[in-house]
């Protein structure tokens, strides 16, 4: 095996390798975000023409995971390395086995699988076609060519690559323990967050007040929709954030049985969709500024044009058609 490297020098890796390759290096978004793809970043960049290639380290919380730091693999707070690319490199694959080599695994002298693995976020009404991928028989990516997000159909479709970056440091360190990973050469995982690891876990399962929870998680759902409504993209987005967030804390607290779960994840899908209907206005409005050949960029607006009268001739059809039943 290569040379154990810590885990911040796996990040360092990682970010080299994707700045290499033209990606805009993101920061975390900063709030409590279920996965990266949550990362506006992400959840609206991958919609429209416009292209895109962004990476980043996003700090992911998901409250009913937690197992107090006992669990060797399971934290309530991870971390996710997030590439986003749009349109789809035709050497994807290639780039992304690069990437692994890049943080010193010898693909040579191991194992790696493509297990078919069709990916879905019910609560942000996206999904995908796409593969987990093993190493020696351990999942350590997930890599995904979107096909809707916030459901709308993409086009172009984006490639999504979501690397375990927990589960590849402790193959490339042997260790049976995320709390035993070297994050440096000084401090452990365990050293830096084990007592927060604890703190949250006690939060989540025992103490998070659940009447102020349903309380935020409908405050922030009405906002969410006001801001949409007037076309303010990114508080609306973040309100969505929020909101997915509280329904993930209740959800851990047992305060949501089994059928009222499908209607809080139908209600956040909701204020997805709104999202992503908003920013997709937003761009057109804006003439897709991103789509740097001038040919292709006055080309995708009229192509938006198009689709809205289109959209707007189906509209106005269908109130004649009910109007008409009205009156019958």
């Amino acid at each position: 095996m290569a040379e154990t490297r810590t885990f911040q020098d796996m990040l360092l890796a990682l970010q080299a390798f994707w700045h290499k390759q033209g990606c805009f290096l993101a920061q975390p978004y900063p709030s409590e975000v279920g996965a990266g793809t949550f990362n506006p970043a992400t959840f609206l960049r991958a919609l429209g023409p416009e292209p895109w290639k962004v990476a980043y380290v996003e700090p992911s919380r998901r409250p009913k995971d937690g197992r107090y730091g006992e669990n060797p693999n399971r934290l309530q707070n991870f971390y996710q390395y997030q590439v986003l690319l749009k349109p789809v490199p035709e050497n994807i694959v290639a780039l992304y086995e690069e990437s692994l080599e890049a943080m010193g695994i010898d693909l040579k002298q191991h194992d790696l699988r493509y297990v078919v693995d069709d990916w879905e976020s019910p609560t942000l009404g996206a999904w995908g076609l796409g593969w987990e991928v093993w190493l020696d028989g351990m999942e350590v990516t997930q890599f995904t060519y979107f096909q809707q997000v916030g459901s709308i159909d993409l086009n172009p479709l984006s490639v999504e690559i979501t690397y375990g970056i927990e589960r590849i440091a402790t193959y490339l360190q042997s260790k049976d323990r995320i709390m035993d990973l070297q994050v440096t050469d000084e401090y452990s995982w365990a050293d830096l967050n084990l007592e927060t690891e604890k703190e949250f876990c006690a939060f989540n399962f025992e103490e998070a007040n659940v009447e102020q929870h349903f309380h935020a998680f409908t405050s922030f759902e009405a906002e969410a929709k006001r801001l949409l409504e007037k076309d303010l993209v990114a508080p609306g987005y973040d309100f969505v954030i929020k909101a997915s967030h509280m329904f993930n804390m209740l959800e851990a607290r047992g305060a949501i049985s089994v059928t009222e779960r499908t209607g809080y994840i139908g209600r956040v899908r909701n204020l997805a969709r709104m999202a992503a209907r908003a920013y997709v206005r937003q761009r057109e409005r804006l003439g897709f500024p991103m789509i740097k050949d001038e040919a292709k960029r006055l080309e995708a607006v009229a192509a938006a044009e198009a689709a809205q009268v289109k959209a707007n001739k189906k509209k106005n059809k269908g109130s004649k058609s009910s109007k008409k039943k009205e009156s019958a």
